[in-house]
């Protein structure tokens, strides 16, 4: 393959991209040019924080073509657009063979939740030490156990005794992976619930693969009250949803929620005030685990 490495401004970057697209480029990514210097924009925003802006002021965006005649076509296509005026052509470049699939494997290596808990995608060898094992392959659904606040949820279930943690409730469920931790460690009636079809299909694919029984669905599938309710989303949707998912939480059961940033402890604490009082009862990497007994 082929590589085009073009510099645009941020207000010509979707035309851009669009026209690349139309000219059988295989794939197009943008990034901030002033990566990893002292220019460099963060775009990404939090809850509850100003909204990130729409674009880098410089970026380059980098274009993949299947032959070096379909990237040189493109480029003098390109040169004749009156958008290209103020874009740069940075350079044409051959992509190496490589074997994608490997390369794509070799960044996800087995996740240590205990020293005898792990999260070990299909194509690694659990540890020696591992006496439960989930199996797990990135996908479409958020939940692979790299994330400190999968992590901590995850710490948080192989803490509990199986006796008191039979029913169990995954709100905004992903890929199913604390569903799936709390059947490893003794749930025996878990409803894992997303908003996402998508992540419902997951769960049950990964419960299958890892033979532990649950159902997945909508939100309207949970009913009643369970011993342990976890919802690891965001922070703004956490407040939003404080009234529900305390009326999941059966008397003396366990509410754990997680995707809160340090800083955002004290407006959940307020938002859950009327129904349960929060405890910060984990931290990792700038991210808390809150938890209180109903």
């Amino acid at each position: 393959m082929f590589e085009i490495s073009l510099m645009c401004p941020q207000d010509r970057v979707e035309t851009l991209s669009d026209a690349l697209d139309a000219l059988d480029a295989l794939s197009v990514s943008v990034e901030d040019a002033d990566a990893q210097t002292d220019a460099e924009q963060a775009l990404f925003g939090e809850p509850g924080m100003p909204p990130p802006q729409d674009g880098w002021q410089r970026s380059r965006i980098q274009a993949l073509f299947a032959s070096e005649d379909l990237a040189q076509d493109a480029l003098s296509v390109l040169k004749l657009q009156d958008f290209f005026a103020g874009c740069d052509v940075l350079g044409l470049s051959v992509v190496p063979e490589q074997d994608w699939v490997r390369l794509t494997q070799s960044q996800f290596a087995p996740v240590e939740i205990t020293s005898d808990f792990w999260i070990v995608p299909t194509w690694h060898e659990p540890p020696a030490q591992a006496t439960k094992v989930i199996r797990l392959d990135p996908g479409l659904a958020f939940g692979t156990g790299t994330h400190p606040t999968t992590r901590m949820c995850l710490r948080w279930i192989a803490r509990q005794d199986a006796s008191s943690f039979t029913r169990v409730l995954d709100y905004g469920c992903g890929s199913g992976i604390l569903a799936i931790g709390a059947a490893k460690y003794g749930a025996t009636d878990i409803d894992a619930v997303d908003i996402d079809e998508a992540a419902v299909q997951s769960t049950l694919l990964n419960a299958e693969a890892n033979q532990v029984q649950l159902k997945a669905g909508l939100p309207d599938q949970a009913v009643g009250g369970y011993q342990t309710v976890l919802a690891n989303i965001l922070a703004t949707p956490l407040k939003v949803l404080a009234p529900l998912l305390c009326a999941h939480v059966a008397p003396g059961g366990s509410l754990v929620l997680a995707g809160i940033l340090e800083r955002q402890v004290e407006e959940l604490k307020s938002a859950y005030a009327p129904w349960a009082v929060l405890d910060v009862a984990d931290r990792e990497d700038g991210w808390v685990l809150m938890t209180a007994q109903i």
